[in-house]
């Protein structure tokens, strides 16, 4: 959106993001790119998070962090009992800091929604439920509860936030078919993608050692003297690294020059994976490193030959699909739902979601690079018509204009 045509209204806004803020994982981004969009457009903003997570720089938002608890250990993606928990202090500290200032609006990411709808009554604010997931399929996902009960409750108390706030975010087209169906409307929902890949500023600077082989293959690859697949994000279980080491072990023999580079995970997500790399006979040329920093992984997708998501199970978009297609190389993805709200077979190679599929869809792309280009090209357009920074700034907006409205 056009500078001229942006309308700042200079509210003051409360963000809950019941989060290890920041750490190297989707819903911390969309916390940080949300937060640093409105305050760019002009909003005073407080940020209330859990107090796990690295400082970032954010000007013009007052981070309010709540107790650490190291002795529980960190908070793992999805629900748990830590995360019940830290959300009682988060609680008490939302009443604290509504009793101290006066606030235009909550913007309530995931289960902070419930504090916001409880809330409200007593402090008189809009609501901006930021919904990165459906909570009751999280608990089905994630397997936190086979209690029915439990499940059933939650969507209803889903349902009545959805009904309370005054805009709804969702980050992917089944979100949105989702809240559709709960409010019989389009009018309070909008859909912005968690697709930004700026480089997230760490305060002080903080940097992951950079791991060698990281760098060296990427050099390689740039220098045409090895084909590498990269993959970037977390090695939870439905990212499908299983099926990604199955299907490059079958192609382990043929491509003698394709390296495969893995980037992310804990240290015991990659002892296990490196064991089974071993199992496959292809540690030689498959490489993990743990987690990296941001920039470092950004780098290596654009030195790759073929990127890839080979995640198995899901409907809500990664935030890997985005950064993939604007660094303009070849996407391998699985056709699933996760990916096909988003990714068509013109901008990616959309492969079932097994390990034989999978090989094929890399084959595909090492034996025709020029048609492999072209559609990574068609990605990088597509990327920078409809999800860079002035498609996500005008949709930010759109918000604040809503709130201010109703």
């Amino acid at each position: 959106m056009a500078a001229e045509n942006q309308v700042k209204y200079d509210m003051k806004g409360l963000m809950i993001a019941p989060q290890p803020f920041f750490t190297q994982r989707g819903t911390p981004f969309s916390v940080y790119y949300r937060a640093r969009a409105m305050v760019d457009l002009g909003e005073e903003l407080d940020l209330l998070t859990y107090g796990q997570g690295l400082n970032v720089s954010l000007p013009g938002v007052r981070i309010v962090r709540g107790p650490r608890f190291k002795i529980f250990g960190d908070v793992k993606i999805g629900p748990s009992a830590l995360k019940l928990f830290l959300d009682i202090f988060v609680f008490f500290q939302a009443i604290y800091l509504l009793l101290r200032s006066k606030y235009d609006y909550v913007h309530a990411h995931e289960e902070a929604i419930f504090i916001a709808v409880m809330l409200r009554p007593f402090f008189r604010y809009k609501i901006i439920y930021d919904m990165h997931s459906s909570l009751p399929e999280q608990l089905k996902n994630f397997s936190f509860t086979r209690i029915n009960w439990v499940t059933d409750l939650l969507m209803r108390m889903e349902h009545r936030a959805l009904r309370a706030s005054d805009v709804v975010i969702v980050i992917c087209p089944s979100l949105y078919d989702h809240a559709k169906t709960v409010l019989q409307s389009t009018k309070r929902i909008i859909l912005i993608e968690n697709s930004l890949c700026d480089p997230v500023e760490l305060r002080p600077i903080r940097e992951l050692p950079e791991p060698t082989i990281a760098r060296d293959l990427t050099e390689m690859s740039r220098l045409g003297k090895i084909r590498l697949i990269v993959y970037a994000g977390t090695l939870e279980l439905y990212q499908g690294i299983d099926l990604l080491l199955e299907s490059f072990s079958s192609l382990y023999d043929r491509y003698d020059d394709v390296n495969l580079l893995i980037l992310g995970g804990t240290e015991a997500q990659v002892v296990y994976y490196s064991k089974l790399a071993r199992s496959l006979g292809i540690t030689e040329r498959c490489h993990f490193t743990g987690s990296v920093i941001q920039r470092l992984a950004i780098h290596c997708n654009e030195c790759a030959t073929i990127v890839v998501s080979p995640r198995t199970v899901g409907t809500n978009t990664p935030l890997k699909i985005y950064g993939q297609m604007a660094g303009g190389v070849p996407i391998v993805a699985t056709r699933i739902e996760t990916h096909t709200q988003v990714l068509t077979d013109d901008i990616a190679i959309l492969v079932d979601a097994s390990a034989a599929s999978f090989a094929e869809g890399i084959q595909r792309v090492l034996d025709s690079p020029e048609q492999a280009e072209q559609i990574a090209k068609n990605a990088y357009y597509y990327y920078m018509e409809h999800y860079s920074r002035p498609a996500f700034m005008e949709k930010v907006q759109q918000i604040l204009d809503d709130v201010a409205r109703t």
